[in-house]
């Protein structure tokens, strides 16, 4: 395609009327204006439909419950019956399961799961198909097994699991019972993986005792002891073998036997708003807030997303790169909601080589291709072209998220891996499990830009004033509830924590945390987080793990590490750190540092950079000021980036001002 720069930036794939009218959204579009009796185009115009799906949400979630056949022929009075934010009261009366949701398919011939894991001595690295009929089997009898301990409606199931069958296994034996789940990837170290599971106090842990990342295998069986140790709540462990087969932890229930006896499901009918599972913020702040979605509106969150959005449905085989502590993991198991093949990964994104995942999707023959912006850039810089060295004929739709995607890597995709594909940049959160904004098969893509808000979701860009404004940066803010923002916050009774964390700024207005430019086409530009919370490869990641692994160094006096985006799409995070007297940031206290953030935290957790400062500026009420500095990095100026009278030792200020203009930010 040639690309069109005859009215703004570069498009580089735009859809024909046919291919409109033959998408899931098309069809879903020309159904609704028929349904309705409304004007949608021939065919139909997405700005048409959107504007719609805002302003009368009852309408648009009806359908899409009766479309799908999830909720049908519910009564508009009867999906939104309580409007505002937070507290909307989303299908009352109605009731449904997740996991019944996602097992509807079991006679179909096509596989629901293709596992594919690293190369080794001991794994020859073939994919690996599991059928509708034997998941379905799978999960019953996980099922029956948890319901056998004791396990009830409300109970959490604690996964301490990488991307593997037995995590979808699971998550949808306890969903189908009522209990609620909850995940954390095998990186995480023991501290990490306690701030998050000691809040929910799971009577069930389900654990690997290892797993292998780019070609080594990590042992993890201490953790898993010393989480056991530490967990008093858990009655019952079910060890899952990845490196050791013949080792089962003392008094722990082998994977094997809790999956042995196949049978089908038996589905508690569930409310609506029933707690699904439990994800974690990154706890930027303090410990990592335990953030609650239910049933009902992951479900329709997710058939949206993935049926209208991305255009994927039964005989697709979906994959998106993500690990079980990413929001992307529960994203991509959704797909099995629509009918979709999910191929499951366990190992590293770039091994043996950068074009990995794309020899993957080759291999399995991948149609909906999910990764993450930095993987697609790293590629980009790699100079590989997959799309000339793998058969990527049936991949029609590829989707990046986790942080902006920069202009180049769009002309690299179309030029070096697929020139007919529908490339969507996405922009969402763990906070709401899905997408604000994203991909459309009814709209071009331009070069370096999102292409629309999604269905049902009123986003707005907003200036400090409580504005909409249009081309200039604002707060991304969402207007109009959705039925996957969070039920509720873990161990928050009162909502107070709810509340503070997104509507503290504009009351019953959801505040993101992101910057959002809506250009006067009406695309978008994401261009950061507004906030200090640090998002590398995908992955948002709080401060706090950082910091507590750090400052438990005796050299160490005191840190800030920061999460600085950079103008062509990098990302740079920097740990600056205070030494105690006497103490040089020598080669091996750099090590030492690194070490200790990579067992403590993860290895994701680890900074580009350490760099010694003689000190940490902080508020007057002591919070460090990684906002601030985190502007400074980003060319702010410092009058504007700061204000030295709320700071606690200005002439410490003065020197991030100075690194910061001296200073060409890059790992």
């Amino acid at each position: 395609m040639t690309p069109d720069t005859s009215s703004g930036p570069e498009v580089l794939w735009r859809p024909t009327p046919e291919s409109i009218t033959a998408s899931r959204l098309g069809r879903f579009a020309a159904w609704v204006g028929g349904r309705r009796g409304l004007d949608l185009g021939s065919p139909p115009d997405y700005n048409a439909v959107w504007r719609w799906s805002v302003e009368h949400l009852d309408q648009f979630w009806a359908d899409l419950a009766t479309w799908t056949d999830v909720l049908p022929d519910v009564p508009d009075d009867r999906v939104l019956t309580r409007r505002g934010m937070p507290g909307a009261a989303w299908f009352p009366g109605s009731t449904l399961n997740y996991a019944e949701q996602a097992l509807r398919h079991a006679t179909d011939a096509r596989p629901a799961l293709i596992a594919v894991a690293e190369r080794c001595a001991s794994n020859s690295g073939e994919p690996v198909e599991i059928g509708w009929a034997t998941l379905r089997g799978q999960v019953g009898a996980f099922a029956g097994t948890l319901r056998r301990l004791g396990v009830q409606r409300g109970d959490r199931v604690a996964g301490y699991l990488p991307n593997v069958p037995e995590a979808v296994v699971a998550f949808l034996g306890a969903a189908s019972i009522g209990a609620v789940w909850s995940s954390v990837a095998p990186d995480f170290g023991t501290r990490s993986v306690l701030d998050r599971f000691a809040q929910i106090e799971p009577v069930v842990l389900v654990a690997v005792d290892g797993y292998r990342w780019g070609g080594r295998p990590h042992d993890r069986r201490d953790v898993v002891a010393e989480l056991r140790a530490a967990l008093p709540s858990v009655r019952t462990t079910i060890a899952v073998p990845r490196l050791f087969p013949e080792e089962i932890p003392d008094g722990a229930l082998p994977w094997a036997q809790a999956v042995a006896d196949s049978c089908d499901p038996e589905f508690e009918p569930l409310p609506f708003d029933h707690p699904l599972w439990i994800v974690y913020s990154s706890g930027t702040t303090g410990l990592p807030k335990g953030i609650v979605h239910g049933h009902g509106g992951i479900v329709l969150e997710q058939r949206k997303q993935a049926d209208l959005h991305l255009d994927v449905g039964p005989g697709d085989r979906f994959y998106w790169y993500a690990s079980t502590a990413w929001i992307m993991w529960n994203i991509a198991t959704s797909a099995l909601l629509t009918g979709a093949t999910v191929v499951v990964y366990d190992g590293a994104p770039a091994y043996p080589a950068v074009d990995a995942q794309f020899a993957l999707a080759a291999r399995v023959g991948v149609t909906y291709l999910g990764t993450s912006a930095g993987y697609l850039s790293a590629c980009e810089k790699a100079g590989v072209r997959p799309g000339d060295t793998h058969d990527l004929s049936v991949l029609r739709g590829i989707g990046s998220t986790g942080s902006p995607l920069p202009a180049s890597t769009y002309r690299w995709v179309y030029d070096a891996v697929a020139p007919d594909v529908l490339l969507g940049s996405l922009s969402g959160g763990t906070d709401v499990a899905t997408g604000f904004i994203g991909s459309s098969p009814l709209l071009p893509v331009t070069a370096g830009e999102l292409q629309r808000p999604m269905l049902g979701v009123a986003a707005a860009a907003w200036d400090t004033h409580g504005r909409p404004v249009v081309g200039e940066l604002g707060e991304l803010v969402v207007t109009e509830p959705m039925p996957s923002m969070p039920l509720h916050f873990w161990n928050d009774p009162d909502g107070a924590r709810y509340r503070e964390a997104y509507f503290e700024t504009w009351p019953g207005v959801w505040r993101h945390g992101d910057w959002l430019e809506v250009t006067g086409r009406g695309t978008c530009l994401i261009t950061g987080r507004s906030d200090a919370t640090l998002n590398r490869g995908g992955v948002r990641l709080g401060t706090a793990d950082i910091y507590a692994a750090v400052e438990a160094i005796p050299a160490v006096v005191d840190c800030v590490v920061l999460g600085v985006e950079q103008p062509e799409g990098g990302y740079w995070m920097p740990l600056f750190v205070q030494l105690a007297p006497g103490y040089e940031l020598t080669d091996a206290l750099v090590a030492e540092i690194r070490a200790a953030i990579r067992a403590n935290a993860s290895p994701r957790h680890v900074p580009d950079e350490v760099v010694a400062v003689p000190g940490v500026p902080h508020t007057r009420t002591g919070k460090r000021l990684e906002v601030p500095l985190k502007r400074l990095f980003q060319g702010v100026p410092a009058e504007k980036a700061l204000n030295p009278g709320a700071v606690d030792d200005a002439a410490v200020v003065a020197h991030y001002v100075r690194l910061a203009r001296e200073r060409t930010p890059g790992p």
